[in-house]
């Protein structure tokens, strides 16, 4: 799928990412979803499909914090407050930890609650808002957007997937 470079396109980016991502999630059987054996966010790492989900939910609940923040006309702290962007691994490690002890169908659901909560700001927002000028250095409000919603989606998804090879579960769609 091409780059967004308006609201109709990071929408149906969103959702048609999301949508095929909650398919895979939902469909891993409850029995293998806190096993350490994906690979990690941070180089050298394992991981969980929990983990996974809570990294995904970390950084929707990050974008709606930078939402919320601009729309009240606050400074955004890109990306997080204590992390600068060569320290992703970290923050990601952070996200497991935030959702350590949330059940896995939980942590699917706080995920689309945040996808479906983004979605809804994003209808809000003109797409000038979202494509008419810079918001993070040279980046637009919607392609941050994007960095962190659509692209992790299908970055996951592609993992999900070739680690469910690996245990022959992988589903046919």
């Amino acid at each position: 799928m091409a780059v967004p470079t308006n609201k109709d396109e990071l929408l149906k980016a969103i959702d048609s990412n999301f949508n095929k991502l909650i398919k895979e999630l939902r469909g891993v059987p409850l029995s293998v979803v806190n096993e350490h054996s994906l690979d990690g966010h941070a180089k050298g790492t394992q991981m969980s499909v929990a983990n996974l989900t809570a990294y995904l939910v970390g950084w929707n609940e990050l974008v709606l914090k930078w939402l919320d923040r601009d729309a009240a006309g606050e400074p955004v702290d890109f990306p997080e407050t204590g992390f600068k962007w060569n320290e992703l691994g970290r923050l990601a490690q952070k996200f497991y930890r935030d959702y350590e002890g949330t059940p896995y169908p939980e942590l699917i659901e706080h995920l689309a609650a945040a996808k479906a909560r983004i979605v809804s700001l994003i209808e809000a927002l003109s797409n000038d808002d979202l494509y008419g000028r810079s918001w993070y250095e040279k980046w637009t409000m919607g392609r941050m957007i994007q960095f962190n919603t659509a692209s992790p989606y299908a970055n996951a998804r592609g993992r999900l997937r070739k680690w469910l090879k690996t245990k022959d579960m992988s589903h046919k769609s």
